[in-house]
């Protein structure tokens, strides 16, 4: 197909580039996965990891459907993600009570350890984005994004 006739007129690009929520999300999200993932670099932990030992960080250890549930991810991408905190010890799968069929994910002393080690640059960071953020709302910008995904992913505690 020659460059000059085109079926999707580049104008229709920018358009899609200037105002696509979906692909302002993903940019976004990339952004802030780097930067956190920079600032978590010395715990050791990535961003997803932090984020995946504190929805561990609960009274009674969560199923892995409620916890795919809330990190929004499908069963086997977080079993994937499970596996190297396991080999470090800071989550133990165990056999849910409940149902034998099933399990439960436990944050363990050491990921509890690793965790408290985390927060405070977790803390850090997101005070950083704050102030840059705070111009245009960022206390409610993440009501907001919650509010998309539960569309589609109803919260599990």
């Amino acid at each position: 197909m020659s460059n000059s006739i085109r079926p999707v007129p580049y104008e229709a690009t920018l358009h899609v580039r200037d105002h696509c929520l979906c692909l302002a999300a993903q940019r976004a999200a990339r952004a802030l996965a780097r930067r956190f993932d920079d600032a978590m670099r010395p715990t050791g932990l990535t961003n997803g990891q932090f984020s995946l030992l504190m929805g561990l960080n609960r009274p009674e250890a969560p199923s892995i459907s409620a916890l795919a549930a809330l990190l929004a991810m499908d069963r086997t991408t977080l079993t994937a993600n499970l596996k190297p905190l396991e080999r470090r010890k800071f989550v133990a799968l165990e056999v849910d009570s409940n149902d034998r069929r099933g399990r439960r994910v436990r944050l363990t002393d050491l990921g509890l350890d690793a965790l408290a080690a985390a927060l405070p640059v977790w803390e850090r960071t997101h005070a950083e984005l704050d102030v840059h953020l705070t111009r245009i709302g960022a206390p409610d910008m993440a009501r907001h994004l919650w509010a998309i995904t539960e569309q589609h992913h109803p919260k599990h505690t």
